[in-house]
């Protein structure tokens, strides 16, 4: 299973998102910090969730955070993770 794999799952059955896209963006940081061929250290997060209903941005982010604590602890985790989070209709 990839990394963008196990994100995805994660994020899936964590928060039965409405709609989910994870992409590796490793290719657009080569030459920068964290930066490991072929490492899938690069993401891009949009999700769309009830779960985000009536939260913050900070609290949203926050609540991938510790989904995700695995993927991002040490030195071989995930190195950057952008996210866009979003409740249904926003």
């Amino acid at each position: 299973m990839t990394v963008r794999d196990d994100i995805a799952r994660k994020l899936t059955d964590a928060l039965h998102p409405e709609s989910l896209s994870v992409v590796d963006e490793l290719h657009l940081h080569e030459g920068h910090a964290g930066h490991r061929p072929g490492g899938q250290t690069h993401f891009r997060v949009h999700i769309v969730s009830d779960a985000f209903t009536g939260k913050s941005r900070v609290e949203r982010h926050r609540m991938i955070n510790t989904i995700l604590a695995d993927n991002l602890a040490g030195a071989t985790g995930i190195h950057a993770l952008a996210l866009k989070t979003e409740a249904p209709g926003e």
